[in-house]
């Protein structure tokens, strides 16, 4: 483990991170709906936004990022490179973004590529400053581990600065039993829920976690497909800034 919280980047306990997925029928309509959804998470008190090609390509990300760091932006924020992480790590260098996603940085390759795996991260933990946050049985991942949960938890921590926990799929809940489980390993190593969270859940599941990635609930009918809607975003802020009030009391 590196000699750093990856929380310090946050003035806010218990964070909440916009996903911008990078819809749209062109270039043009991709950046301004990134341009819309942008300014609605940043001026309704989102803590940090991802970008991801979730629906874009790999071009739709790196203009995304060019707009995102001229905005010089009062929050962090990061890149999730889906299926190839060497470049989600080069976008991140090359346009200064706080930290980088990934799916998995344990347990969906071989077991005799683990090996591999550590040196790649070696490598980037030299030459990219920032934070990583990775993901352990992570959404659509294979499982190729020989491990326990446990074992496998342990060894994401010399990997990422933070591990994200996920159910099944994009928009479902994560059981909080698998956020206890993942908690009861990690101690206090920061921990990020990347599906599923809502105010109804929020409350009981931030017991455990230190944030969520939010990104299909921000839009009309929670649908990932659809518009941000202002009223959700605010919504989730809400909660959880009583949330929070109530740490503090």
């Amino acid at each position: 483990m590196r000699d750093r919280n990856f929380l310090d980047m946050f003035q806010q306990k218990k964070v909440i991170f916009g996903m911008l997925h990078l819809k749209g029928t062109s270039e043009k309509d991709v950046m301004e709906r990134l341009k819309r959804e942008l300014d609605v998470y940043v001026n309704n008190g989102l803590d940090a936004v991802i970008i991801e090609n979730y629906f874009g390509t790999y071009k739709n990300l790196e203009q995304g990022l060019q707009y995102i760091e001229k905005c010089k932006l009062p929050i962090p924020y990061g890149v999730n490179c889906l299926n190839v992480d060497q470049m989600g790590f080069e976008l991140a260098k090359g346009y200064e973004a706080n930290f980088v996603q990934l799916d998995s940085v344990v347990g969906h390759v071989q077991p005799r590529d683990e090996e591999t795996l550590d040196a790649f991260f070696t490598k980037w933990y030299q030459d990219y400053p920032g934070y990583i946050l990775g993901g352990v049985r992570f959404k659509y991942q294979p499982v190729l581990s020989k491990n326990t949960v446990e074992q496998d938890l342990i060894i994401a921590q010399d990997r990422c600065d933070a591990i994200c926990v996920t159910g099944e799929a994009t928009g479902q809940e994560t059981s909080t039993e698998k956020i206890i489980q993942f908690r009861n390993t990690l101690g206090s190593f920061p921990l990020i829920i990347g599906a599923g969270v809502t105010p109804e859940n929020m409350k009981e599941q931030f017991k455990y976690a230190d944030g969520a990635i939010i990104g299909s609930y921000f839009k009309e009918k929670h649908v990932a497909e659809e518009e941000v809607s202002i009223e959700n975003v605010k919504a989730v802020v809400e909660t959880v800034s009583n949330i929070r009030r109530g740490f503090n009391d």
